[in-house]
């Protein structure tokens, strides 16, 4: 209608010195990190792990790695769940795993997600030795990353064995005996090493708490900062193409090879 006024236009409330507060929050975020990264140099890092080059034909095969690392922090978080609730006593370690699976919330389903991860774990991280081997990324400069991946497997063999005994029951118990046993007829130091996870020559209570001890504290920090230098060397050192891509050569090479 002619005369009518037009409603003025909302303002902004930058226009009066206001800042909304998703921008304070952007804010404060941008600054935190910036401060953080100023005295660590973690950008670098970050920046070269997410956005680093890959080789053609890589495909699902190179996830077995992250899959792996992805199961063993699903390991880790059940652990320390259930450790809250575990008691390493020989008389109470049985009650207190029946406890977790029948009364605590949520336990039976934390304790499967636990024991089934374990052999999850296993699984692919064998499944990742086998690609490594098999597309040759094993070689010239990465076998120092190979070895630490053998490490790796043994650590995490030796965590779920040592994981077996703590439900405490009469299969765990004499499944850990057989186990052991078999370690001490290895050459050399067998004997030493069965005295060493029994706590002395017998099965005894300080064979739980030692177990537990290996599983819960030891095992997991050598797997944790192996797995950082195994990322450290996998940024650092780079992808391998798959074997059944030819490598092109350079162009004046090409020439000369012509």
């Amino acid at each position: 209608m002619p005369g009518r006024r037009k409603p003025p236009p909302p303002s902004d409330p930058r226009e009066n010195g206001e800042v909304a507060l998703k921008d304070q929050a952007a804010e404060a975020g941008a600054g935190i990190v910036g401060w953080v990264d100023e005295r660590t140099g973690a950008a670098g890092f970050t920046k070269a792990m997410l956005f680093r080059k890959v080789p053609k034909g890589t495909n699902w095969f190179y996830t077995l790695g992250s899959a792996t690392l992805f199961a063993f922090l699903s390991q880790a978080v059940t652990g320390v769940f259930l450790a809250m609730y575990y008691n390493p006593d020989p008389d109470r370690a049985y009650d207190s795993v029946q406890h977790i699976t029948n009364d605590v919330f949520l336990g039976d389903l934390v304790r499967g997600m636990h024991r089934w991860g374990a052999t999850v774990m296993i699984v692919l991280i064998f499944l990742h030795m086998g690609r490594t081997f098999f597309f040759g990324a094993y070689k010239y400069p990465r076998e120092l990353n190979w070895v630490i991946g053998v490490v790796l497997l043994v650590l995490t063999l030796t965590m779920g064995f040592t994981g077996y005994l703590l439900p405490f029951d009469q299969r765990s118990f004499w499944a850990t005996v057989v186990g052991v046993n078999i370690n001490g007829t290895g050459p050399i130091i067998g004997p030493y090493l069965s005295d060493f996870l029994r706590g002395g020559p017998e099965f005894g209570a300080t064979t739980l708490s030692r177990f537990y001890a290996i599983h819960m504290l030891l095992i997991p920090v050598l797997i944790a900062a192996l797995i950082a230098v195994h990322l450290y060397l996998v940024v650092k050192l780079g992808t391998t193409a798959p074997p059944w891509l030819r490598a092109k050569l350079p162009e004046p090479l090409e020439k000369e090879k012509v």
